[in-house]
């Protein structure tokens, strides 16, 4: 197994052990303790694995476990059957993120069927891709942005353009949109100019929310396999942080307004505003890079220009449709 990957784009793949052990769920730790006398085990296996009658991953079993266990009880009686498990199309830097996130000693690599096909050990996670994770970690803020570090450094200024200039094109997009919203809604603003003053800050609060979902949701797809029920999961999580969070920020907004032009529809409208704006900012967050990650695009590229001109957009639509219902304009 090579230890030295060149860079964490890597498939991690060629660098996980194949000979691990895995065990029929029916056998009995008997029949599985005489095995092993029998065969033996791998050079550093830290994890006996159960499958079913298809090879299908179902659990896991440490070895304290399988060595305290009566002789009589089978595998599925006494394995853990939350099993955290790797793509086996994962990269250097899927697997790197695992050991951290979970800190276990080791982790197998499935496919689509969840058979293993390899197990990715502690040994993996050494000083040499410490080492190249360090010198690219760097590169995740400017992919945020839009572009690749290592694209950009030494390139000449027109092929830095061609790299750069595709991502700006999503956020004089949304500028032009809000232009075009600020005219449409240019009556609303001309009433009551404390709607005005506010605009800044709630683009600015919008945008924020959005970034940390989004931030949020890159790391949880790069852990678990996105479905259909876990997007839900997150939805109804990320919904309750909003509502908190826009419950907060109103009501310090709307102090705010009401210390300095006194009680009245603007507060409400501002208030109101930043809840609404919020819970859409979240759900943003967390549905725009679910969406490029299903249509197979990179999320930590993309996500960041797209989601915050949507983002824009649809607090500005929120704040003035708002401001025109509660001050009939």
């Amino acid at each position: 197994m090579s230890t030295k990957p060149q860079s964490l784009d890597d498939s991690v793949l060629p660098y996980a052990r194949k000979d691990f052990s895995s065990f029929r769920q029916t056998l009995t730790v008997q029949e599985v303790l005489e095995a092993i006398r029998r065969q033996g085990v791998g050079e550093k296996v830290v994890y006996f694995y159960v499958v079913d009658e298809d090879d299908r991953l179902i659990g896991v079993l440490p070895t304290r476990r399988l060595l305290t266990a009566n002789l009589d009880r089978r595998l599925s009686d006494i394995m853990v059957k939350r099993v955290v498990t790797i793509p086996h199309t994962a990269t250097v830097l899927d697997a790197c993120e695992f050991f951290v996130l979970h800190k276990f000693l080791a982790f197998p690599l499935v496919d689509e069927e969840r058979r293993i096909v390899a197990v990715v050990d502690i040994s993996f996670f050494s000083d040499e891709v410490l080492e190249v994770e360090e010198q690219e970690r760097r590169d995740e803020v400017f992919e945020t942005l839009g572009f690749h570090v290592s694209q950009v450094r030494d390139a000449s200024p027109i092929k830095a353009f061609r790299y750069r200039f595709p991502w700006l094109i999503a956020t004089i997009g949304s500028g032009v949109a809000c232009a075009f919203l600020a005219a449409a809604y240019g009556a609303t603003l001309a009433t009551s100019l404390v709607v005005a003053f506010f605009l800044a800050l709630l683009l600015g609060v919008g945008e924020s929310v959005s970034v940390q979902s989004m931030s949020v949701t890159i790391q949880a797809l790069r852990a678990v396999r996105p479905t259909l029920r876990g997007y839900a999961r997150a939805l109804r999580r990320e919904l309750a942080t909003a509502f908190l969070l826009g419950v907060a920020c109103a009501t310090i907004v709307g102090l705010v307004v009401i210390l300095w032009h006194g009680f009245g529809l603007a507060a409400v409208v501002i208030s109101l505003s930043i809840v609404l704006s919020l819970l859409t900012a979240c759900v943003l967050g967390l549905s725009v890079p679910s969406l490029l990650h299903w249509l197979k695009l990179d999320p930590k590229v993309a996500a960041g220009p797209v989601t915050l001109a949507v983002t824009d957009i649809c607090t500005l639509l929120i704040y003035f449709s708002v401001a025109r219902c509660l001050l009939r304009t």
